[in-house]
């Protein structure tokens, strides 16, 4: 709690200027690996949900119930929408 105090009393842009600065100074080098990964690890989640509706659309369209109506649980609203076609 010490050390968050005096932080909490920093409101001059003047001073957040300069904490940026010297963030950016002792980390810059670091910054466009993260932003790099991040966007990798994105590029991946919606990769990975497309690739999900696929699946889930061709077995609909097979005439086959999707996984959630085969085991029993409570169907998603993807679900209810293929079926009523």
């Amino acid at each position: 709690m010490l050390v968050v105090a005096p932080l909490a009393n920093i409101s001059s842009p003047w001073a957040w200027g300069m904490i940026l600065l010297l963030a950016l100074l002792f980390f810059g080098r670091r910054l466009p690996g993260a932003a790099r990964s991040l966007g990798q690890g994105i590029n991946e989640f919606k990769k990975g949900l497309s690739e999900g509706d696929g699946a889930r659309v061709e077995k609909v369209e097979r005439g086959e119930k999707p996984e959630s109506l085969a085991t029993g649980a409570p169907p998603s609203k993807t679900d209810i929408d293929q079926t009523s076609v």
